[in-house]
């Protein structure tokens, strides 16, 4: 073990003396094992993660379609729930930083919350509770994005941040895939049982705030404002990271009016395929996390290692052929591939998504820069529903699917002159 620094000082009565420093070796001791506390936790919780992710993708959906027959208005309610949550994330974390709480135990709390309205959702069957309820529950789930992404940012070092991050996702991706699996046959038996399955999504929150309760974390830095979206300064002082915003605005708003609409694609009468829960869980839950599974390591590599904006502009192309693939095909094979395709495209979507921030934002903003994200990911999360629900009934799915990929082509070719310059080094 080296010796530590001894830096001279001088005592109160101006006689000197000699204070050890806190030395580099000890400080790296402590930051690797935040590291392997963290990550052992993140593996953990990335199990009842991957339940939770069935319930926003799939089922609580495929629910709303086949047990109550909703309309649109509800269907699109449900949908934007998780966006809602990401809404509110910039008022969550300027409560969380006033409040002096650790952000770990803010996620723990915020799971709590849809631990409690999954039980109630359960207990007491009826329509308007299951979409509020539904809405609650993933918006506590989206709520906690930029709670999480400072803690990966303080306990993960930069070098290895990508890596770790796609492991936990692995984890994530393979439990939503057997579980979409599982319950979708339970489903297609008898839809009555839904009732368990939304028990099993409460004991799944239960476990995700038992697990932030271990993970170390730090309080955030208090800006000293009231407002609760004084992070939203950032996108009027820093002009590269406004301008990937209105890129990924065009994308992520396309990406998100198609991806309910794959659901109702396969499960509404409507379209003529009418398929059953197993089926639409296997094309909407089972082959695009099969394919997030594999890919996910391969992402992960890349974002450490690659410029971000090329990345994004890949994966925006992934997007938009699974777009099109999906809504103008009816033949199974074809939407098997773009269920592939799709799932390919989503597993770097995960990493970029969760992780972009820490490679734009200082690391004391971090947070702050990813609630900015996360709110205008839930402005489009709630918006792009509504109105694929809404236009789906004037307008056949294949042409909202063309005006999809056009966004997403714009947002495409608008970050390439960006992307030809050097990237930003904030680590």
């Amino acid at each position: 073990m080296p010796f530590p620094l001894v830096i001279p000082t001088r005592a109160a009565g101006g006689k000197p003396c000699v204070r050890p420093a806190r030395s580099v070796y000890a400080r790296a001791v402590q930051d690797a094992e935040r590291t392997k506390v963290t990550y052992r936790w993140e593996r953990r919780k990335a199990v009842a993660l991957g339940i939770l992710e069935s319930a926003g993708a799939t089922f609580l959906l495929l629910i709303a379609v086949r047990w109550y027959e909703t309309g649109a208005a509800a269907k699109g309610l449900i949908a934007a729930g998780g966006s809602v949550g990401l809404l509110m994330s910039p008022p969550t974390l300027s409560l969380v930083a006033r409040r002096g709480w650790r952000t770990a135990r803010a996620g723990a709390t915020l799971a709590a919350l849809g631990s409690a309205m999954f039980a109630l959702m359960a207990a007491f069957p009826a329509l308007p509770l299951y979409v509020a309820g539904s809405v609650v529950t993933m918006a506590c789930v989206g709520a906690s994005v930029p709670l999480m992404t400072q803690i990966y940012r303080e306990n993960y070092p930069s070098r290895q941040r990508g890596k770790l991050y796609s492991r936990t996702v692995m984890i994530r991706i393979g439990t939503a895939a057997a579980f979409s699996e599982l319950a979708g046959r339970v489903l297609a038996h008898d839809m009555a049982w839904y009732r368990g399955l939304l028990v099993v999504f409460s004991a799944a929150f239960a476990f995700v705030a038992f697990c932030l309760c271990h993970v170390p974390s730090r309080r955030l830095v208090d800006p000293g404002e009231s407002h609760p979206f004084h992070s939203m300064r950032h996108l009027r002082q820093d002009r590269l990271f406004r301008h990937v915003l209105i890129c990924w605005m065009l994308m992520g708003f396309a990406n998100l009016m198609m991806l309910p609409m794959r659901v109702e694609y396969l499960a509404n009468p409507r379209y003529g395929l009418a398929m059953d829960a197993r089926m639409v869980a296997l094309l909407v839950g089972v082959i695009p996390n099969l394919a997030r599974l594999c890919f996910s390591p391969v992402w992960g590599w890349i974002f450490d290692r690659v410029n971000f904006l090329w990345l994004r502009i890949f994966l925006n192309l992934g997007f938009a052929a699974g777009i099109l693939t999906f809504f103008l095909s009816r033949e199974l094979h074809w939407l098997m591939l773009a269920a592939t395709i799709f799932g390919i495209s989503a597993s770097g979507g995960d990493v970029a998504w969760g992780l972009w921030v820490t490679k734009f934002a200082p690391p004391e903003h971090t947070a702050e820069y990813m609630s900015v994200h996360t709110f205008l990911t839930g402005v489009r999360g709630v918006v792009a529903p509504q109105l694929a629900f809404h236009a789906a009934k004037l307008w056949p799915l294949s042409r909202l699917a063309l005006v999809a990929v056009t966004l997403i082509l714009l947002a495409s070719v608008l970050l390439v002159p960006e992307a030809r310059l050097k990237p930003r080094v904030v680590d």
